[in-house]
């Protein structure tokens, strides 16, 4: 067996620990959870650290079981919030936790037996349970006093939107799914981020007065960015592992353009690269900051695990087009979708490809047809400069025409202002 728990202290993850946890695990294979709400059809960066202490978990010769809350995803968790969210009908609950099986997949090894991970959904366990059931068999062991002491209860009453009865009882719902697993499942430990150590130790408590068992609890860090903003968000929103939602170029992108003070721990926690291969990466960037050696360590080793190996090479020669001397060629192998999303937020123009039939000058194209310049002295001037490609192709004659015949993927041309302003235009 592994030192689990060593693992995460020396990768930087660990927070909170119940005593004799760590004994407990090294004395042999043991099955313990995290639990994942199903807000959305895909997960998303801020759950990596979770499925990644699974992963470590599972390394180490552990049992990992992933909860998917069919039913808490119903209520809402209060720990970290400041309003109630929106609950979800089961027709949506149950569409989320199809496309969040298909991703976990991905990262445990989901093999029978032994310590295959395993997925359970406190759906099924729940559906059946009548409040009055609930309130005879939970209820009854959990003092209020005893819940109005946690942290994330606390926060709530403190604040202006209060804490609805919905809200509160989340405590004791979760609780009871690490009673349920315990006991059906032989499920000792439960895992979390560190808001969610209130939860986890009701659940030990329920175990211990309901039934006089023994049962164990850890967290680990929150992941916070050195700049004060969140992780996992951009201004254009969440980071999703699905790749339909976040592409593997921006998600790569995402990962590239970590701070030097976020990315050496950030590399420890979201790889499975060893100590010693960390601390040489570590010592060449030192050397060289501007080379961006953990960055790109960091990029491509998790954009492989979330996606694939032909997701990387994409990511990269989408990276070499836009800010160095890539070829455009591997454009014509993606399909228009993926297109558009590489050019996200990059000014685009529509043409009519019966206007492009019979060929448009570059000054009537550019000024004209689109408004890439704002009149036909300024495309001349560039051009005259050298500061004009189309297609990755210097413009160095004002009068060249451009028709259908040029469009990649039957569809785009792309403009580029100097070295780094691009333009797209879409042939419809």
């Amino acid at each position: 067996m592994e030192n689990f728990v060593e693992e995460l202290r020396w990768r930087g993850m660990l927070h909170d620990i119940m005593p004799d946890t760590e004994q407990k695990l090294n004395d042999g294979m043991c099955a313990g959870y995290i639990g994942f709400d199903p807000t959305a059809d895909s997960l998303h960066v801020g759950h990596l650290t979770q499925i990644m202490t699974l992963i470590h978990f599972q390394r180490a010769g552990h049992k990992p079981v992933a909860l998917v809350g069919g039913a808490t995803g119903m209520v809402g968790d209060p720990s970290g919030k400041s309003d109630e969210r929106n609950l979800q009908t089961e027709e949506m609950v149950a569409h989320n936790l199809a496309g969040m099986k298909k991703q976990l997949s991905k990262f445990l090894n989901f093999a029978e037996g032994g310590n295959g991970a395993v997925m359970v959904n406190n759906g099924d366990w729940f559906k059946d349970f009548n409040f009055l059931d609930f309130i005879r068999e939970v209820g009854k062991h959990i003092t209020v006093n005893y819940m109005m002491a946690k942290d994330s209860v606390k926060k709530r009453l403190e604040g202006d939107n209060g804490l609805s009865f919905t809200e509160f009882s989340y405590q004791l719902i979760q609780g009871y799914d690490f009673y349920y697993l315990w006991k059906h499942h032989n499920c000792i430990l439960q895992m979390g981020g560190s808001d969610q150590w209130g939860n986890i130790v009701t659940g030990t408590e329920l175990i211990r007065r309901k039934d006089r068992g023994t049962a164990y609890a850890l967290t680990t860090q929150l992941i916070k960015k050195a700049d004060g903003t969140k992780f996992g968000k951009t201004e254009s929103g969440a980071i999703w592992l699905d790749p339909a939602k976040t592409s593997p170029y921006r998600y790569y992108q995402f990962w590239l353009n970590s701070s030097d003070s976020d990315v050496k721990a950030w590399i420890r926690i979201f790889t499975l690269k060893g100590k010693e291969e960390l601390e040489a990466l570590e010592a060449q960037h030192d050397e060289a900051p501007h080379l961006r050696i953990l960055q790109k360590a960091l990029a491509e080793d998790i954009t492989v695990r979330t996606h694939s190996v032909e997701a990387l090479e994409t990511a990269i020669k989408t990276s070499e087009f836009l800010f160095g001397n890539g070829s455009l060629e591997f454009l014509n192998g993606l399909s228009s979708a993926e297109v558009l999303d590489i050019f996200d937020g990059i000014p685009q123009f529509k043409v009519s490809k019966a206007d492009l039939a019979a060929g448009i000058d570059t000054p009537s194209l550019l000024a004209e047809k689109t408004t890439v310049f704002p009149s036909k002295g300024e495309v001349k001037k560039t051009v005259q400069g050298g500061g004009l490609s189309i297609n990755k192709n210097k413009v160095a004659d004002l009068n060249a025409t451009f028709s259908n015949e040029n469009l990649i993927n039957d569809e785009f041309l792309v403009v580029q202002k100097g070295k780094k302003n691009y333009f797209l235009i879409i042939a419809e």
